[in-house]
């Protein structure tokens, strides 16, 4: 879910922080990619229709990996390193979320249940895509492909979006890709939407800049967690009432959640009870990442190894795996060729 109505927040009251760029701007550049949100959209978007799927001959989705190939495929043609991070064990703080989320999708398999017996076809592709769920075979798939492609994988101890935002903050990409906003409120230093977008629209990829944000605010890191959390986001509940433009004067009115918990009208505004927002805070501000993972490298691709998985396994086309395989072949010594001419002339290579 991320963090409600926050991009419309942001655009009425930071424009400057936000910007539109060109998918080809980003040559050169490193970008840790939610893996999971992309697998859910490739999942809901690619090759469906209604009820029905990409399929193997033995009836196993491959949505997910015909999305992930073509679009890395894209990434890298546009001279994107895209590094791929997956999620790890969910917080516990984030139980009520998932469990609000399983409830959603039941509900939306009994009405999908009553579309397809009234053979109402709106109904039916709009309660299909919600009853879509990412599986660890889904995650393990794709895995499995990025690695045979040669393309970095991390897998965070927790959260994907906490883990892309440390290697942002860190200097170990230049920006996080993802659909959630909750990435600025990991506090990463960049963070671009519609770089996956797995449709065939021409969607500009919209960046945004955290530091830009806190300056047109005029808030501070601490202030701007309080109104991510005041506006909605998966760790707890908001208060009844308070929406993002209330939040955002309350905050400049009063402060922090302390000051305006004091100064708030309790008979206006419906504090949750045993409101866990100290809990909340603390995991943007000290999520459970790691930067002990190997260096990024991209590598060149094992050829029999994506044959065999594609093709063999689940069906694609042959000629346009090989022809995917030269590419990829003959991208590695392109990058090959630039890490040792900026050595040669002792540049760096950025992230």
């Amino acid at each position: 879910m991320g963090v409600k109505g926050l991009t419309k927040l942001l655009a009425d009251n930071a424009p400057k922080s936000m910007r539109e760029q060109k998918f080809e701007s980003y040559f050169g550049r490193r970008i840790a990619v939610d893996a999971s949100m992309c697998i859910y959209q490739f999942l809901i978007v690619v090759g469906r229709t209604g009820m029905e799927t990409l399929t193997n001959e033995a009836g196993d989705i491959t949505s997910h990996l015909q999305g992930m190939f073509s679009r890395t495929i894209r990434l890298l043609e546009a001279g994107i390193k895209p590094v791929y991070v997956f999620d790890g064990k969910p917080p516990e703080m984030k139980k009520d979320e998932l469990l609000k989320r399983h409830a959603k999708r039941n509900e939306a398999t009994e009405e999908l249940t009553k579309a397809v017996e009234a053979g109402d076809t709106d109904a039916i592709e709009k309660f299909s895509k919600r009853t879509v769920k990412v599986t660890k075979q889904h995650n393990d798939d794709c895995k499995r492909l990025l690695r045979l492609m040669g393309v970095p994988v991390v897998e965070a101890p927790c959260e994907a979006e906490s883990q892309c935002a440390a290697l942002c903050k860190n200097d170990k990409v230049y920006a996080v890709a993802s659909e959630d906003m909750d990435s600025l409120t990991f506090g990463a230093t960049r963070f671009v939407r519609h770089l996956m977008d797995p449709s065939s629209r021409k969607i500009p990829v919209m960046e945004f800049e955290v530091a830009k944000i806190l300056e047109e605010l005029e808030f501070t890191m601490d202030q701007f967690i309080d109104l991510c959390i005041l506006c909605g986001c998966d760790y707890c509940d908001s208060i009844k009432g308070i929406g993002g433009l209330t939040a955002l004067k309350l905050i400049r009115q009063h402060g922090s959640i302390e000051g305006i918990l004091e100064n708030i009208n309790k008979d206006k505004y419906q504090i949750p009870e045993d409101w866990p927002y100290q809990e909340a805070r603390r995991m943007f501000k000290e999520p459970d990442v790691t930067l002990d993972i190997p260096e990024l490298k991209w590598t060149a691709p094992d050829e029999e190894g994506l044959v065999n998985f594609l093709v063999k396994e689940n069906g694609f086309n042959q000629d346009r795996v090989t022809k995917a395989c030269i590419f990829l072949v003959s991208l590695c010594s392109s990058y090959l060729n630039i890490f040792i001419n900026h050595i040669c002339h002792g540049f760096h290579v950025r992230p």
